[in-house]
């Protein structure tokens, strides 16, 4: 599976809060568009330095879709429109928020994930049925 088979989430594997948007993910993605890559994996460090983010630590998580990379807000408003349903409106209101205060309030979230969230002690691995979704 490839980057071509539909859009990539790279995410950080050990991460209590980046376990429960991919476990959103796989809920609310009925139709299976999103494959998820764990930053931590080949695939996932590889599309990280790719567009331009660091695979050891990176600020923001990532959305590859059509060959670009999305970060930030704009990454997880573009997954929740692509949700469909309620999501669409709560990616507009994400949207209606100017990026210049959205943006940096995820960041620091970001830079701040495991002491205010906690981590695991090794990657995430998906359930057999789910393994097919994930690159790595």
């Amino acid at each position: 599976m490839t980057t071509e088979d539909g859009p990539v989430i790279v995410f950080d594997g050990v991460c209590l809060l980046c376990s429960r948007w991919v476990d959103f993910i796989l809920r609310h993605d009925r139709d299976g568009c999103f494959r998820l890559a764990a930053m931590q994996g080949n695939h996932g460090s590889s599309l990280l330095r790719t567009h331009g983010l660091s695979p050891d630590d990176p600020s923001s998580f990532l959305l590859v879709q059509g060959g670009h990379g999305y970060t930030d807000t704009d990454a997880i408003s573009r997954v929740l429109r692509q949700l469909g349903g309620g999501w669409t409106f709560v990616s507009g209101l994400l949207r209606a928020v100017p990026r210049f205060l959205r943006d940096p309030a995820y960041r620091w979230i970001a830079r701040h994930r495991y002491r205010l969230f906690g981590r695991r002690e090794q990657c995430r691995l998906p359930d057999a049925a789910l393994a097919v979704r994930f690159l790595d």
